[in-house]
């Protein structure tokens, strides 16, 4: 077996935890570098009885999902539901973040670049100074390299967190299979004929 790296263990005491039924958070933020979230105002309406997914949010370019909340709503159902947000949210964070970085880091390369070759950010008026593909090409592979671990935590975070939302919505679906059959057989012992 791999050696695990630190914080492995509490994440998967995290996640444990979340499939078994207790109380524990999965695959908890990683913190400081979280960027706050403009969330687009997208209300579906009152009377909605399913999920509504919203417009692209500016920061993330993620679509954010308003879950419909049923009035019997069982434990097993809102826990789904809780986790389902939390991802969204989680997720939401991590993009919002990134790509605050990633457009940052960008215009600071092509101005460091058009600074070096003696240009100013304007090379006409209105027109906008740029760097060609190849230089381009070597700012995404930076960053991309700058960024692997960071990627491959999100991965790792992401896939633990579907396989979680995946278990719950079996759980749910048996639940609810077992629910309807109680209701039959209710059903069917009520009336003979």
């Amino acid at each position: 077996m791999a050696a695990l790296r630190p914080g492995a263990k509490a994440l998967r005491w995290s996640l444990c935890r979340a499939v078994s039924g207790g109380a524990g958070r999965l695959a908890p933020d990683r913190g400081a570098d979280a960027a706050p979230s403009r969330v687009s105002r997208f209300c579906p309406p009152r009377q909605s009885s399913c999920d509504w997914i919203g417009p692209p949010d500016k920061h993330s370019n993620l679509r954010p999902v308003h879950f419909y909340i049923p009035e019997n709503e069982t434990p097993l159902e809102q826990k789904l539901r809780e986790l389902r947000q939390e991802t969204q949210e989680w997720n939401q964070r991590f993009w919002a973040n990134q790509n605050l970085t990633f457009n940052k880091e960008k215009e600071e390369f092509i101005h460091s670049r058009l600074q070096a070759k003696g240009l100013g950010l304007q090379t006409k008026p209105g027109q906008k100074a740029t760097v060609s593909a190849e230089e381009m090409a070597d700012f995404y592979k930076e960053f991309l390299r700058k960024n692997f671990q960071k990627h491959m935590c999100y991965n790792r975070d992401w896939y633990k967190r579907n396989f979680a939302i995946t278990f719950f919505m079996g759980k749910v679906a048996v639940e609810r299979m077992w629910r309807k059959l109680r209701q039959n057989r209710k059903m069917s012992v009520r009336s003979p004929f």
